[in-house]
């Protein structure tokens, strides 16, 4: 499997940008992968987003999970086009240590409607450990 086109990865590169909120932004997401209907978003584990207990946040890695999906349908949708968030249901299995490097957060579309969208996303720690487990669905606008 190849890692998506230098085209697809800037286009999402681009809406990490631009699109999301400036808190998103400041999340530091970064594309590591883009096919068609999956994205592989690197979060950064920065001490701003490490809490009391030493672990990384869960709204972090939802945030992260949120808007990974958002950019996996972007990946089926050849760009950018309004939805909005109908269900996030996020399971957290294992903690990321606050020393970990970054998580890596997987998103897939598993089914595409007409106007809803229900997806899958897979948060690991950066040594391959299952840390969260999300599904989702998608209301095109």
């Amino acid at each position: 499997m190849d890692k998506g086109t230098a085209a697809d990865i800037e286009m999402l590169e681009e809406a990490l940008a631009g699109m999301v909120a400036p808190w998103v932004r400041a999340l530091g997401l970064r594309v590591a992968e883009a096919h068609a209907g999956q994205v592989l978003l690197r979060l950064p584990v920065t001490p701003s987003l490490v809490h009391g207990g030493g672990v990384l946040c869960g709204q972090a890695l939802m945030a992260a999970a949120d808007t990974a999906m958002v950019l996996a349908v972007m990946t089926r949708l050849g760009g950018f086009k309004p939805m909005t968030t109908v269900q996030l249901q996020t399971s957290f299995l294992k903690p990321v240590p606050g020393s970990s490097a970054h998580a890596e957060v997987l998103a897939r579309v598993l089914r595409m409607g007409k106007s809803l969208i229900f997806g899958e996303i897979l948060m690991h720690t950066d040594t391959g450990d299952l840390a969260a487990h999300a599904t989702t669905t998608y209301a095109l606008l």
